[in-house]
């Protein structure tokens, strides 16, 4: 597996919005130095909902990529989702909560699935498109960084999945907002969650 692309943004302003976002990413060639908060540079303009270290760096499989390409009709470039990484090979309807993503300078832990906005319909110019999302069920994910380091297209990436009862991405983004049965939320809090979520099932 290869890191296929690497990509950054800048705040700008969705047409027709009067607010910035950081969803417009586009690839780099050079390396980007990855820390504990993301992508050096990488800008993020709502930290209410996006970013911090359970949300640090928003990866999608090239298998995600080219099925929305192959949905939508047109060919998407890296970064079109608001995307930080784009995985070799990756499909994010095979990734668990605690699925580690190792390169040799950089380590990923799996936090949660992407939840879409309404700044996501926006930026794809389709008021449904959220929905359309959630149906899809290929959601990428979001990861902690675990170890700080460079990281460039072009480098080789592996996959160590998670050896505890797994909480796949389709099944996050599906149950978001819906109240968990006691074994799943156990299942849930069993795993490296990210913080806002373990705060919400831990308070219920």
């Amino acid at each position: 597996m290869k890191i296929l692309a690497v990509c950054t943004g800048s705040a700008e302003i969705l047409p027709g919005k009067s607010y910035k976002t950081g969803i417009f990413k586009h690839p780099v060639e050079a390396g980007v130095m990855i820390d504990r908060e993301g992508l050096i540079g990488d800008k993020i303009c709502n930290r209410n909902h996006h970013g911090g270290p359970d949300q640090a760096v928003y990866a999608l499989g090239s298998v995600d990529l080219d099925w929305w390409s192959k949905e939508l009709g047109r060919d998407l470039e890296p970064g079109i989702f608001g995307e930080n990484l784009v995985i070799e090979g990756a499909d994010s309807r095979r990734v668990s909560v605690g699925d580690r993503f190792l390169t040799e300078t950089i380590e990923l832990e799996v936090t949660s699935a992407r939840i879409p906005c309404a700044t996501l319909s926006a930026r794809m110019n389709d008021p449904a498109f959220a929905r359309s999302f959630v149906k899809a069920g290929r959601p990428g994910f979001y990861c902690r960084v675990l170890k700080d380091g460079v990281i460039q297209a072009g480098d080789e990436i592996t996959c160590h999945p998670y050896t505890g009862a797994a909480v796949m991405m389709p099944e996050m983004l599906q149950n978001y907002g819906r109240n968990l049965s006691d074994e799943d939320r156990d299942r849930y809090l069993a795993a490296p969650i990210h913080d806002k979520l373990r705060a919400k099932l831990t308070s219920a």
